[in-house]
C-alpha cells in the first residue's frame, strides 16, 4: 500500500511544480536591492508595509521619504502609507527621530533598517558575555571588615584579631543597612572611651553596637509624580513634531482639513 503525504508538493510528470508559484531568474549585476526573507515573509507586517520597506531601502541615501513623497508616488493615499511607517516603526525596519534645528523647529529624521533593530540588539546581547552586577551585601560586609580592622589606628586597645573582625562584621552591617553612614559607625565605637584598659575589645565593641544600634530609618512618603506630557508624534500631513496621545494630524493640519 502506498502511503500518501498529503502535505507534499504536487510536480508534474516533466518535473515541474503543477502548482504554485514558479521563479524564472536571472541573475543581477547591478541596479538591485538586496532584501531579507524576514522582510519578504514577515508574518505581521501588511503588502503596504513590506513594499513600502523595499521601496525605501532601495533608495540612494539622501531621498525625501516623507508621507506627502511617497504619497505623490503611489496610488495608496497618506493615510495608508502614514499607517504602513508606524507598522514599519514598531517592528524595528524604520527609525523616525525629532531633531531641533538652530532655529528651534523641530524637524523629523527617518532611518531605514535593512534588518530591524530589535532582531539585531536581541543578537548582540545573546552573544554578548553576561556582566554579573557586584552584590550589595558582599559590598556592605567588606565596609564592614574594613572598618573594625581600621580601629586600631584610632586607638591600639582596639586591636582585633582576624576571628573577632567577621564574627562583629554582621552587627556593623546592621548599622550600614539602616543607613548610617561608616564614618559615623566609626565615630560612635571611637568616641568616649574609657581611660582604663579595654582587656576584651571584641566584647566591648559589641557591646557598643548593640545597645547603640539605631532604629530603622522610616519609609518616606512617595511623592507624587507629576504628570507626563504627551509623547512626540510625526504628523501625518506635514510631518512635523507634535505631542499627542496617539497617532494622527497636528493642529494646523486638523484646522486646515477642516476649513477645506
Amino acid at each position: 500500500m502506498t502511503e500518501q503525504h498529503p502535505n507534499a508538493h504536487a510536480r508534474a510528470a516533466s518535473g515541474r511544480y503543477s502548482s504554485g508559484v514558479q521563479h524564472v531568474n536571472e541573475p543581477h549585476h547591478d541596479n538591485f536591492t538586496v532584501v531579507g526573507n524576514h522582510l519578504a515573509q514577515h508574518p505581521e507586517l501588511s503588502l503596504t508595509a513590506i513594499g513600502l520597506a523595499t521601496h525605501i531601502q532601495s533608495l540612494p541615501a539622501g531621498t525625501p521619504v516623507g508621507i506627502k513623497t511617497l504619497a505623490a508616488k503611489f496610488p495608496e493615499g497618506e493615510i495608508r502609507i502614514a499607517a504602513a511607517l508606524r507598522e514599519l516603526e514598531e517592528h524595528g525596519y524604520l527609525a523616525r527621530n525629532k531633531e531641533r534645528l538652530q532655529s528651534g523647529r523641530v524637524v523629523t529624521r527617518t532611518l531605514s533598517y535593512n534588518r530591524p533593530r530589535n532582531a539585531a540588539a536581541a543578537a548582540a546581547a545573546a552573544t554578548a558575555p553576561p556582566v554579573p552586577e557586584p552584590d550589595p551585601r558582599p559590598l556592605r560586609d567588606s565596609a564592614a571588615t574594613d572598618l573594625l580592622a581600621g580601629l586600631r589606628a584610632h586607638d591600639s586597645r582596639l586591636v582585633l584579631s582576624a576571628r573577632d573582625v567577621h564574627r562583629l562584621a554582621p552587627a556593623v552591617t546592621a548599622w550600614l543597612d539602616r543607613g548610617v553612614p561608616a564614618t559615623a559607625v566609626e565615630r560612635t565605637l571611637t568616641t568616649g572611651l574609657p581611660e582604663d584598659p579595654i582587656r576584651h575589645p571584641a566584647a566591648f565593641l559589641a557591646r557598643r553596637l548593640t545597645t547603640l544600634l539605631p532604629p530603622p530609618l522610616p519609609i518616606a512618603p512617595r511623592p507624587s509624580a507629576a504628570p507626563r506630557p504627551a509623547p512626540l508624534q510625526t504628523c501625518d500631513g506635514c510631518e512635523r513634531a507634535f505631542r499627542a496621545p496617539a497617532p494622527g494630524r497636528c493642529r494646523d493640519c486638523r484646522t486646515s482639513g477642516a476649513a477645506a
